[in-house]
């Protein structure tokens, strides 16, 4: 009895790959036996990178938040504080945004900020 690949099934599954793999250089592009581990190496980084890419985005919203803050003679961290203190909640992402793009509404947060720590009481050691 002759043996049974079922390669409709196995071609389908190696074009998938190489359909995948095009844009990548050399082998990788052309033979299923080298694009199959490129493939399977890109998603591991894609799967990642997703998830460090929010990290990276956080990181840049506070550079430019801490940028915009010692423009007004204040630290990023004494400037979190005071928006604590003052009740004032608004993300990272929008501060940024208002640092880059807006001035003025983010020089009167900053003064908000700065009266809301001047009115808090000293901690007692």
């Amino acid at each position: 009895m002759p043996r049974a690949t079922n390669s409709p099934a196995s071609r389908k599954r190696r074009k998938r790959v190489l359909k995948r793999a095009k844009g990548f250089r050399g082998f990788r592009s052309k033979l299923y036996k080298y694009a199959k581990d490129a493939v399977r190496k890109a998603q591991t980084y894609e799967y990642r990178d997703r998830k460090k890419r929010k990290g990276q985005f956080r990181r840049l919203w506070i550079q430019r938040i801490s940028a915009g803050t010692r423009a007004q003679d204040l630290t990023y961290s004494r400037f979190i504080e005071g928006l604590k203190a003052a009740s004032i909640e608004v993300d990272r992402k929008i501060l940024a945004d208002l640092a880059v793009h807006d001035i003025d509404t983010f020089n009167s947060i900053v003064a908000q900020a700065k009266a809301a720590l001047d009115n808090k009481a000293p901690a007692t050691a």
